[in-house]
């Protein structure tokens, strides 16, 4: 029998580990020994197994947001360390899914059945816990900013319990940790919010993990054109292997890339994914599909410009715009749905990781992302 979870946080202390340590934009992290904070109540601490990286962070790291020192990351799996007070759901041992937003259960959004933005536990801007705003790393006692409210570059790290999802141990922990952010987000595009029907004809701009997962969700829905646009050649392989049926890059091409796309598929697509993270090519998606029916679906964390701009004729024709976050999953009430799916080899994650890197090597995963020559590098934190 497992005893009160007061009684195992009476025994959690102070942690001394190590992290990748951000302490300017854009320059390289640096393996730091930090102070961890024991959980407080309703948090649990986390032995950090397995994290990947996601093109957020890259874009977190070279911003100019006053917001340093900071430990990064965000999708990852690890093992329960130990539990905060309050805390029944989780205890020591158990196998965990991080979660960059969470799930309260008991909020407006939590309990309308229609959305899995939950008011209490959303998206952390502001590099601090949900709880009490404060942090739970330092170095020498100055303070390290969070990020997402996970930071999983670190060895150790603790999160809201809502912010974690438990899983079955039989999931391997260095594929799995995709879970929690990339691989799901695309699926969840393309089954929970666009809901691809059969037979329909699907374009995706960006052919990174996201824009991959959701050419997985497509292929697996029936849709029997998949047109994928990416500048990068490299990609075209894999691509082609997830069920891309054409490729488009639009440097080929000396007009607009959506009028190819409206000429190839008799005037636009069913649905449009943009996946890059660029907000003029949210509205080449917008003219990309089709009269009538035609739906734009946005997945990527704009660098810049967060504005979005088009014409209201596009709109006036019935096509229709809608955001995805986490691709529309409940993260603790759905995400092991997914795992159970993996387990039973009915979706792909392992064809995603293109590199494995030892924790000292992270700064390496940062590179090949910058240079779009990976899609998943999965850090592998524990010697």
């Amino acid at each position: 029998m497992s005893l009160p979870s007061s009684n195992k946080h009476a025994g959690a202390g102070v942690i001394t580990c190590k992290a990748a340590v951000a302490w300017e934009a854009g320059e390289p992290l640096v393996i730091e020994e930090v102070q961890i904070s024991p959980p407080q109540p309703m948090e649990i601490r986390i032995k950090v197994v397995c994290t990947s990286l996601c093109r957020s962070d890259v874009t977190a790291w070279l911003s100019q947001a006053p917001m340093f020192p900071r430990i990064f990351g965000h999708e990852a799996s690890g093992i329960v360390e130990s539990v905060g007070q309050g805390v029944t759901e989780f205890e020591e041992g158990d196998h965990v899914l991080t979660l960059f937003t969470g799930e309260c259960m008991k909020c407006r959004h939590c309990t309308s059945g229609k959305s899995n933005i939950c008011q209490v536990l959303g998206l952390e801007r502001q590099g601090v816990m949900h709880s009490d705003h404060k942090t739970r790393f330092s170095i020498k006692g100055k303070s390290v900013y969070h990020y997402c409210a996970v930071s999983s570059f670190s060895e150790y790290t603790v999160v809201h319990s809502g912010c974690a999802v438990k899983i079955s141990s039989s999931a391997p922990l260095e594929k799995i940790c995709l879970l929690s952010c990339g691989v799901a987000a695309g699926l969840g595009a393309a089954w929970n919010v666009a809901n691809i029907s059969e037979g329909s004809t699907v374009v995706i701009f960006g052919l990174g993990t996201v824009g991959l997962s959701v050419v997985q969700g497509a292929k697996l829905r029936g849709a029997t054109r998949i047109i994928g646009v990416d500048t990068n050649p490299a990609k075209n392989e894999k691509a082609k292997a997830f069920g891309v049926t054409d490729l488009l890059n639009p440097n080929d091409y000396d007009e607009p890339i959506a009028q190819v796309i409206k000429r190839m598929t008799d005037g636009g697509a069913d649905y449009a994914f943009e996946c890059v993270g660029d907000t003029g090519i949210i509205t080449t998606a917008l003219q990309s599909c089709c009269d009538g029916w035609g739906l734009t679906v946005t997945l990527g964390v704009p660098k810049v410009k967060p504005e979005i701009a088009a014409h209201y004729g596009l709109f006036l024709t019935g096509r229709t715009l809608t955001g995805s976050l986490l691709g529309g999953w409940r993260p603790k009430s759905d995400l092991p749905s997914l795992v159970s799916m993996y387990l039973k080899e009915e979706i792909k994650i392992d064809e995603y990781i293109t590199h494995n890197v030892a924790f000292e090597d992270i700064n390496e995963a940062f590179e090949l992302m910058r240079e779009g020559k990976c899609l998943r590098c999965v850090i592998h934190m524990q010697n």
